[in-house]
């Protein structure tokens, strides 16, 4: 086990940030750490990386107790905060030579993680001249110099164009293979392209943790369709894997089928066979985005 969290409470003053948490990720996995502003995703993520401590329980990384053997832990991970502090006067070769010091780290080592970060063609530029995607893979650079098992990333892609997002994405899936990380973001697509599970987090509290592929494989399908006049739902009843029905408006209905076959045509031939006619008809299967929109609205 990497990370385990157990029932962790942080609060300032009267105000919660984090009510109650618990999860554990396994060694190798890719966690996707999502949540409106706000949230405590933040707040998690310092308390892993001993930059806070928590008001209650206990929070394990890679065996030590974050509490208790803060130096141990700040050993074995690897941490790019959501503000990436770099020294912009300092040359990007200069930079991570300086950090490597602190660990005690040989030359040809921070050589071999500025190959592998991409950092080559800027290793000799000062960092304030680099665009913010290469400054990310400074901040990613520094954060693996000391080869550590667990990476806790805060928004490692905010701000970044969409090309430098895949290169970003890239890196991190290759780091991911080796390693452990934490990730958190904004951006549902990242976490669909990079994750290999998903914990969502909203007021405080987790509302969500699944892995990706039981939320690709889950095998409900959402129709919405609108009829030319209202339809009994006891017949609507009679179509075959349906498990619900809700009238949202007028002659508008969502229904809620369990099967992976595309029912599309079953509601169509319902249509023609109880003398209905369609007006409009599409697929509203469940996403990633409209889950967390789901889990998180404000209400």
């Amino acid at each position: 086990m990497s990370i385990k969290v157990e029932n962790i409470t942080k609060t300032y003053g009267e105000q919660k940030a984090l009510n109650n948490v618990s999860f554990s990720i396994e060694k190798g996995e890719i966690v996707g750490f999502l949540g409106p502003n706000g949230a405590g995703k933040s707040t998690m993520m310092k308390i892993l990386t001993t930059y806070l401590p928590a008001s209650k329980g206990v929070a394990i990384v890679n065996g030590f107790e974050v509490n208790k053997d803060d130096i141990a832990v700040k050993k074995s991970v690897g941490y790019l905060p959501e503000h990436n502090p770099l020294y912009l006067d300092m040359y990007v070769r200069e930079y991570l030579l300086f950090n490597a010091g602190i660990y005690n780290i040989s030359k040809s080592e921070v050589e071999s993680i500025i190959e592998k970060t991409g950092l080559t063609p800027e290793a000799n530029k000062k960092i304030g001249q680099l665009s913010k995607g290469y400054r990310q893979r400074v901040g990613l650079a520094n954060a693996l110099l000391h080869n550590p098992e667990v990476l806790i990333l805060d928004e490692p892609t905010t701000g970044l164009d969409p090309n430098q997002l895949i290169e970003i994405r890239q890196l991190i899936k290759n780091v991911g293979k080796e390693k452990t990380v934490l990730l958190s973001t904004h951006i549902m697509q990242e976490v669909e392209a990079i994750c290999d599970r998903v914990i969502i987090i909203n007021k405080g509290e987790i509302v969500l943790d699944k892995k990706l592929s039981d939320l690709k494989n889950k095998k409900q399908q959402i129709i919405e369709v609108e009829f030319d006049y209202r339809v009994e739902e006891v017949a609507l009843q009679q179509l075959p894997k349906i498990e619900k029905i809700e009238n949202s408006i007028g002659f508008v209905y969502q229904l809620y089928f369990e099967t992976e076959q595309d029912m599309r045509g079953k509601v169509f031939d319902f249509a023609h066979d109880n003398g209905l006619k369609i007006l409009q008809l599409h697929q509203k299967n469940t996403t990633l985005e409209k889950l967390f929109s789901e889990l998180t609205i404000q209400k």
